[in-house]
């Protein structure tokens, strides 16, 4: 599920110029078709804790994967670009809703020790679906058609659904109090028009004024929806769990570590493509091998996690992208694919020291009944990580590119930006080795008599 959707966020990009001859537009013109995606994703994610302790988090995840795979349906047999941008609206609202949901079941299921072994393998799909997504996506639009790059999650998506529908058991905590509306209707424009700002400023401009409007108007947004989610007695979004500081810590490391990992992602196929004049099929192939430098790491950081704690392999991990940056550093334009294959496998190790200690560590003093809106607050975090980036890395190779050049960065620039991230990297990791991860090991060794050890209640435990 987590894959399917992961994909899609990634593949519509490598479709662009095939639907923009397809409608007759110009390839900047779609620009609302990638836009719209994040936008949507992130004003839908506020209500999912609601209705996960609502309605059941199997209810809810297969409710929005089934309205997930109808929504691709529609884009795929989409006559215009009006239905188009429509029907991608209606995917990123229900991944909005589907990652915390899917998040909020997996560790409801799970004690702290089993997480940790159910993170290695849940680690896959998740590292596997954005290194697949540019190789997958043109195969799909060379061999068969842009519609394809939709068509794709059908064949996965609906065995998918039908297996949860026989095998997923139901798993709820206590049952909500009254809907908040005010605090869904300040959160989700809030982060819309934030996500709105972030992701249009590098093609924009940030000097630009719907970017400055978007990007004002979400942090006063978000900062009334804040004052009122604090003082409210029943928020959709309960900002009280960060007053935890591990839960305040791994979400701040997530959010700020997210830009150079996936900054580095972003800027690879760019320097490929752009600076090295490389094909879309070189790019794919040379930025995959991250992937199995992750899958390695996770494996190793699973067994090592209850005996020397997320404080060391975390900061190890972040220590280690930022190396590896400072080696993408010293790429110019006679880098071989091999070499710079080597730095992405580099890449992929520290970075699977990141992930899943993070988000297993932030989960350590919730309790069981919070934990959708523990699940609800880290994707949050993880998806305005996620937008800053690529916005981050535009910005670098803005600045670092002259002004009669700004449309090709010279090689210099792709150089200042990995540096830039290295740096990011190097204070994270910084901040990182003062986690107090104390109770995760403890946690993790099962030795931890926390309040999180009361399994959640069935749905005709609830009713009685």
């Amino acid at each position: 599920m987590t894959f399917i959707a992961i994909v899609d966020g990634a593949i519509t990009t490598v479709a662009l110029p095939s639907i923009a001859r397809q409608f007759d537009l110009t390839t900047a013109a779609l620009d609302g078709v990638v836009v719209v995606y994040p936008v949507c994703l992130a004003m839908a994610i506020p209500a999912s804790a609601w209705l996960v302790e609502r309605f059941g988090a199997k209810r809810v995840l297969l409710t929005a994967l089934a309205a997930f795979l109808g929504s691709s349906l529609l884009c795929g047999t989409a006559a215009g670009l009006a239905e188009l941008v429509t029907y991608r609206a209606v995917q990123g609202l229900s991944a909005g809703v589907l990652f915390p949901a899917s998040a909020a079941l997996l560790f409801a299921t799970f004690s702290s020790s089993e997480q940790v072994r159910i993170s290695r393998y849940m680690i896959i799909p998740q590292q596997m679906a954005p290194a697949a997504a540019p190789v997958l996506g043109g195969l799909l639009v060379d061999h068969l058609s842009w519609r394809w790059v939709f068509y794709v999650n059908l064949p996965v998506g609906v065995p998918v659904v039908l297996f949860g529908m026989v095998f997923l058991s139901e798993r709820r905590g206590r049952l909500p109090g009254r809907f908040d509306l005010t605090g869904l209707l300040l959160s989700a424009a809030g982060l819309g028009s934030a996500m709105f700002g972030i992701c249009e400023g590098p093609n924009r401009g940030w000097s630009s004024a719907p970017v400055i409007t978007a990007l004002i108007l979400g942090a006063a947004l978000l900062a009334a929806a804040v004052t009122f989610e604090l003082r409210t007695a029943e928020p959709l979004l309960k900002l009280r769990l960060f007053a935890d500081r591990l839960f305040r810590d791994t979400n701040l490391i997530n959010l700020v570590g997210l830009i150079p990992i996936l900054g580095a992602m972003y800027l690879g196929p760019l320097f490929l493509q752009e600076a090295q004049g490389r094909t879309a099929l070189e790019s794919g192939t040379s930025t995959f091998p991250e992937a199995f430098g992750v899958l390695l790491t996770v494996q190793v950081a699973g067994v090592l996690y209850a005996r020397v704690g997320p404080r060391v392999i975390v900061g190890s991990g972040l220590a280690g992208v930022a190396v590896v940056l400072l080696f993408f550093s010293t790429c110019d334009e006679d880098t071989s694919l091999w070499t710079f294959r080597a730095y992405m496998f580099l890449l992929g190790i520290a970075m699977g020291g990141v992930f899943m200690p993070t988000t297993v560590a932030s989960l350590t003093n919730i309790d069981r009944h919070d934990l959708a809106q523990a699940s609800t607050l880290n994707t949050v975090v993880r998806q305005t990580g996620g937008a800053l980036a690529p916005a981050a890395v535009t910005t670098a190779l803005v600045l670092g590119t002259p002004a009669a050049a700004v449309g090709d960065p010279p090689i210099g620039a792709y150089q200042h930006a990995y540096l830039a991230l290295a740096a990011l990297a190097a204070l994270t990791a910084v901040f990182a080795f003062t986690l107090p991860d104390a109770a995760a090991r403890a946690a993790a060794r099962g030795t931890a008599a926390s309040s999180r050890s009361t399994p959640f209640r069935s749905d005709h435990e609830n009713v009685h």
